[in-house]
C-alpha cells in the first residue's frame, strides 16, 4: 500500500450483526461481505452509539456521542458547525464522496412530533429565544434532504456537504426511496408513478405480512442498484485523479418496508427460516404490551417505524425478505470490490463495512427498533480490510464513534479535539461502552417517551429507562437471548451496584472536552 490509502466505507441500514455469514448466520448468503472479513479484521462485539438512524449516523460522522452533537433522536439535523472526520480527510487532500443514504437531516417535511411546551400563567419567550442554543438547525442547508422539495429540478445537495465534495443521495427505504434516486430512475426510463409503492405492487399470495409488498420496480432500477452504479462511477473518476479518496457508500436496505425486487423476492423460503430462540419469550412489561396489542388487533404495523409484535408466520416472511435485501446488497458489494480490482487500486484501498443499527427481527416476537436495547438492535457488523494485513478477529468492544478515528489513523491524521472515538486498529479496547437513546414518542402504552442509557461490558448489559422509571440487567454469558431481567434480584445486587458505578463513570468520561480554553482566566 503506497502513501495514504484510499478508504471505502460501506454502510447498510437496520442490519444486525448476525445477519451475515461471517458473523455465523448459516442461511443468508453474503460471500462478498464475508470476503472483506476473511481478508481483514472482524470485530465480534461492535455496538452503535445510538440504535436510531439519525443519531448514530451523526455519531459516525463526528466521532461523538449523541448527547454532544445534539442529534438525540430522529427529527434533529446535524449542525453544519460540527466538524466531521470527512472534513479532516478533505483538508488533507482526499477526494470525498457520498453515495446513497445520508440521513443527517430530516426526510419527510412533516411537522415535529413535539412543540415548545408553553406554561399556563407564564409569558412564553420569543420564538428565537426558546432554545438554549441559537443555532436552530433550520434554513436552506437543513432542507437539503427534505424529500418534498426534490420535485423542484433546481433543488439538490449544496457542496461541500458535511465534508463531502461529491454527493448523490437518496431518502427513504425499500422501494419508497426519493431524492437523487428518483432522478436517476427517470433517466433510466423508469416511471415512478407506475412502479414504486404498495399501490403498484405485483400480486403474491404467499409472502404476506406488515409492510410487505412485491415491488414492481425491476432489479436493474431498484435503489440498491442505483447506489451500486453511482458508487462505481465515483470510484472510476476518483481513481483517475491520482489523489487518495474517501467514498462512503450507503445502502438504504435492508430497512423496512420489505420489498426486495425480482429474484431476491423469492430467494429465501419462509418455511425454511428458523425462528429466533427468544421468540415469544421475555419478562418485560413493554413486551407484554406489544404482544397483547397484536392479539387485540390494536397495534399499528402497516406504516409504523416503532416496534410491533408478529406471528411466527409473519416473522419467517419478514426475515426471508430481509435476507433477500441483504443478498442484493452483497451482490452490489461484490461489483464494487471487483471495480477496485479492475482499476488496479485494491492494493491501495482500505474497505470497511458496517450498519447504522440493528433490528429486533423476530427476537422476543417483535420487529423494528427503539428503546429495548437487545443485542439484535445495538450490535452491528464492523469489518475492515487493510491491504497487507492478515485476517483477524477482535473480541474486544468497539463502537460506531470509533470508525472516524480509525479512518483518520489509516490516513496518518490526528483527530480534532473533542472526538471521542478511538483507532480500532491501534488502541486497546475499553472494558465497557455506553449506548444512548432518547425518544419523545409513546411506544408501550402508558410509558412516556423515554431516555435510555445502556452500559455494555464483556458479560453484562445494564439499561436505565430514566423517564419510564425501570431498569434492565442481563447476564450475556448465561442468557445470551436476554430473556431473564435480573434487575431487582437480591442475588445480583452487588453486580448491579458495580455496573451502576461504571455507568456513572462512563457517562462522566463521555462528557465534552471541547472547546479548549481560549486563554487563562
Amino acid at each position: 500500500m503506497r502513501g495514504r490509502p484510499n478508504i471505502v466505507l460501506i454502510v447498510t441500514d437496520q442490519h444486525r450483526a448476525d445477519h451475515l455469514g461471517c458473523y455465523g448466520n448459516p442461511v443468508v448468503r453474503t460471500p462478498n461481505i464475508d470476503s472483506i472479513a476473511a481478508d481483514g479484521t472482524r470485530f465480534e462485539r461492535f455496538y452503535v452509539a445510538s440504535p436510531v438512524c439519525m443519531p448514530n449516523r451523526a455519531s459516525l460522522m463526528t466521532g461523538r456521542m449523541p448527547s454532544l452533537h445534539g442529534v438525540r433522536h430522529n427529527g434533529i439535523a446535524l449542525l453544519a458547525e460540527h466538524v466531521t472526520f470527512v472534513e479532516l480527510l478533505a483538508a488533507a487532500g482526499y477526494r470525498t464522496g457520498l453515495i446513497g443514504k445520508s440521513h443527517l437531516q430530516n426526510f419527510t417535511g412533516a411537522p415535529p412530533t413535539r412543540d415548545f411546551p408553553e406554561i399556563e400563567g407564564l409569558e412564553a419567550p420569543p420564538a428565537d429565544l426558546r432554545e438554549a442554543d441559537r443555532r436552530h438547525r433550520q434554513g436552506a442547508f437543513y432542507d437539503i434532504e427534505n424529500q418534498t422539495l426534490w420535485d423542484d429540478p433546481e433543488h439538490g445537495v449544496s457542496l461541500p456537504f458535511y465534508g463531502f465534495q461529491h454527493a448523490r443521495i437518496c431518502t427513504g427505504h425499500g422501494d419508497l426511496v426519493g431524492a437523487d434516486y428518483l432522478r436517476w430512475l427517470k433517466e433510466k426510463g423508469g416511471d415512478a408513478d407506475a412502479l414504486v409503492g404498495e399501490g403498484n405492487a405485483l400480486p403474491d399470495q404467499r409472502r404476506v405480512g406488515p409492510q410487505v409488498w412485491r415491488t414492481a420496480v425491476p432489479e436493474e432500477l431498484y435503489p440498491t442498484r442505483y447506489v451500486e452504479e453511482l458508487s462505481i462511477e465515483f470510484l472510476e473518476q476518483a481513481a483517475g485523479t491520482g489523489d487518495p479518496f474517501f467514498a462512503q457508500i450507503s445502502f438504504p436496505d435492508p430497512h423496512h418496508p420489505f420489498t426486495p425486487p425480482g429474484r431476491y423476492w423469492e430467494m429465501y423460503d419462509p418455511d425454511e427460516i428458523d425462528l429466533p430462540s427468544s421468540f415469544g419469550k421475555g419478562d418485560l412489561r413493554a413486551l407484554q404490551y406489544l404482544w397483547q396489542a397484536r392479539e387485540a388487533g390494536t397495534a399499528v404495523r402497516t406504516s409504523a417505524t416503532v416496534p410491533f409484535a408478529v406471528s411466527e408466520e409473519e416473522a419467517r416472511v419478514l426475515i426471508a425478505l430481509t435476507y433477500g435485501m441483504i443478498t442484493m446488497v452483497d451482490d452490489a458489494v461484490g461489483n464494487i470490490l471487483s471495480t477496485l480490482d479492475r482499476l488496479n487500486i485494491a492494493d491501495d484501498t482500505v474497505v470497511m463495512f458496517t450498519s447504522d443499527h440493528g433490528d429486533f427481527m423476530g427476537d422476543h416476537g417483535i420487529m423494528l427498533k427503539y428503546l429495548l436495547h437487545y443485542q439484535g438492535l445495538i450490535r452491528v457488523p464492523f469489518v475492515c480490510r487493510v491491504p497487507g494485513q492478515a485476517g483477524d478477529v477482535r473480541a474486544g468492544l468497539g463502537q460506531t464513534i470509533d470508525i472516524g478515528a480509525t479512518a483518520l489513523g489509516l490516513a496518518g491524521l490526528q483527530p480534532f479535539n473533542g472526538m471521542q472515538g478511538r483507532d480500532l486498529l491501534s488502541t486497546e479496547a475499553p472494558k465497557e461502552l455506553l449506548v444512548e437513546e432518547d425518544s419523545i414518542i409513546r411506544m408501550f402504552g402508558d410509558d412516556p417517551g423515554d431516555r435510555v442509557r445502556t452500559l455494555v461490558t464483556d458479560r453484562w448489559r445494564l439499561s436505565c429507562h430514566q423517564e419510564a422509571g425501570w431498569w434492565e440487567l442481563y447476564d450475556l454469558e448465561n442468557d445470551p437471548d436476554e430473556i431473564e431481567n435480573l434487575w431487582g434480584s437480591d442475588d445480583y445486587r452487588d453486580i448491579a451496584d458495580d455496573l451502576m458505578q461504571k455507568l456513572i463513570v462512563k457517562m462522566i468520561d463521555l462528557q465534552d472536552r471541547s472547546p479548549l480554553p481560549s486563554g487563562r482566566a
